[in-house]
């Protein structure tokens, strides 16, 4: 289960919380990135990262803000700092948790999903991305420069963001997919939904991280 094993990742000057699971045997690992107003708690991330354990894969929910900071509403919009805090994450997951021979790939919500693709095209090593309801317009001047074969996957019903992702898909010049899943809104909240988007995240992560 998502939580059972609990961090403190130290960036800058504060300490982040998280909660990181690596399944035995497992030879990738999602670090998931949420959407505004949101935490490590997020259920609906947890419920994808419960499904992405029983394809073998790790994962990583931590804070991208300290509470004090998310107090603060134009913090959880501050793109740039998002990013920075997903790029340090990462880099102590690999220097401190001694996953290097695994490889990585962003999962990313809303506002989270542009820190995500940003956090990518800094880094070509990233294995994949999926974005979930994502605001990856935010992200658009980095799009380009992603190599990460990235998933988008928008609800039928999230007319406006729908339209913002095939804007951005558009500019992406890496492998690539966007999945409309009929019925869906912004949050994935209707009967199934949510399972489909996990399942087609645990499909695009087992095939670019695991698989050779």
């Amino acid at each position: 289960m998502p939580g059972e094993n609990t961090v403190e990742i130290p960036i800058d000057s504060v300490r982040l919380d998280g909660f990181l699971d690596v399944p035995e045997g497992s030879t990738g690992i999602v670090v998931f990135a949420h959407g505004s107003g949101s935490s490590r708690h997020s259920p609906r991330n947890n419920f994808v990262a419960e499904r992405l354990h029983e394809f073998g894969l790790g994962t990583l929910l931590f804070d991208l803000l300290t509470e004090a900071e998310d107090e603060t509403y134009a913090n959880r919009f501050d793109i740039g700092l998002l990013t920075d805090r997903l790029g340090a994450a990462t880099k102590w997951l690999e220097d401190e948790r001694g996953i290097a021979e695994r490889r990585i790939g962003y999962f990313g919500s809303s506002t989270g999903a542009a820190a995500a693709l940003r956090a990518a095209a800094r880094r070509p090593d990233i294995g994949a991305t999926v974005s979930r309801g994502g605001r990856v317009d935010l992200a658009m001047d980095t799009l380009a420069d992603v190599t990460a074969p990235s998933l988008f996957v928008v609800g039928g019903r999230d007319t406006d963001v729908l339209e913002l992702n095939r804007e951005a898909y558009d500019e992406l010049g890496c492998e690539k997919r966007l999945e409309v899943v009929d019925g869906a809104g912004h949050l994935f909240e209707e009967p199934g939904t949510l399972e489909t988007v996990a399942t087609l995240a645990g499909e695009w992560f087992v095939s670019k991280l695991v698989e050779p």
